[in-house]
């Protein structure tokens, strides 16, 4: 077993930089994460750096058109939720986090 001075505890982009700014101190440092070497980087990873928003002042300000309704569609036909009682849940997270993107 190898001696580390720090151990990070996830390989999003926050523990990906604190490991960088300590190896250029020559500090030993291990990354632990669920994902393997492959996915590194969290959420920036699964999203491919992308933010979710809807209809926000820059969408708005180049004529994005889009809508609370129009993203609850589109995650609706992405996700596939077919199944009521089962998909229950995971429709609620949908509709919160359409909610939570929409307020600015």
């Amino acid at each position: 077993m190898e001696d580390y001075s720090v151990i990070i505890v996830g390989g999003g982009l926050s523990g990906l930089v604190a490991a960088y700014e300590l190896s250029k101190r020559n500090v030993r440092t291990v990354i632990v994460d669920q994902e393997g070497e492959v996915s590194l980087g969290g959420q920036a990873f699964w999203s491919l750096g992308g933010i979710f928003c809807v209809g926000s002042k820059d969408q708005r300000k180049f004529g994005v058109k889009d809508s609370r309704e129009l993203a609850m569609k589109d995650w609706m036909d992405s996700a596939g939720f077919d199944r009521e009682k089962e998909d229950h849940w995971p429709r609620k997270w949908a509709e919160t986090f359409v909610n939570f993107a929409a307020d600015e």
